[in-house]
């Protein structure tokens, strides 16, 4: 677990380009964007049986990526400090995780999304206990995957669907029963890129 921690720290100091959900489809890119700031947590719950990343299913009844497995986290308010107050408000606000117990290490290369938000991805690490305690209109589950999993780049496959009538391609990385696309695979596999 040592040597895992020390890798998401070195990632951390090793330049990196933005990513986006155009990474894989650029000539979807559309031209005049406004992009609105959102920041997530991209929690590291060091456990006794390794370190694991916090994830949520997001509500199936949400107008927004109903369903899908997301970090915590979501659009930057007024009254955020920056995305690192943004992140940490939204991860208390949706799965109960207390601020005072995420050590923050840094930001990682921000995620352009086909929504229009600009996400910054707060890497932090949670090493005491604490029971998720889900907001029942935003989140349908939390659940943990093993950091060693999303830290494989050969976990990962480029997959393909139609979106809005264009074939669209994107990355994921499959775990268990849990579909990890989208957004958050392309934030994951930046990360596991920089980690190697």
């Amino acid at each position: 677990m040592r040597d895992e921690i020390s890798r998401l720290k070195d990632a951390l100091a090793r330049p990196a380009g933005q990513s986006s959900d155009f990474d894989l489809n650029p000539v979807l890119l559309p031209g005049n964007r406004i992009l609105r700031p959102a920041a997530v947590l991209v929690a590291v719950w060091l456990r006794p049986e390794g370190a694991r990343l916090i994830l949520t299913k997001r509500s199936s009844h949400l107008k927004h990526h109903p369903g899908q497995i997301a970090f915590p986290g979501g659009k930057v308010d007024a009254g955020d400090s920056g995305p690192e107050a943004a992140a940490l408000r939204e991860t208390w606000e949706e799965i109960g995780l207390p601020p005072a117990r995420v050590e923050v290490l840094g930001r990682l290369p921000t995620h352009e999304t086909v929504t229009n938000y600009l996400i910054t991805p707060i890497l932090g690490l949670v090493r005491d206990e604490f029971a998720p305690v889900r907001e029942i209109g935003e989140v349908d589950e939390v659940f943990t995957v093993p950091l060693a999993h999303v830290l494989d780049p050969s976990r990962f496959v480029i997959e393909g669907r139609v979106w809005k009538g264009q074939p669209r391609r994107y990355f994921a990385v499959p775990y268990g029963p849990y579909y990890i696309w989208g957004a958050t695979a392309r934030i994951l596999r930046n990360l596991a890129e920089i980690a190697s």
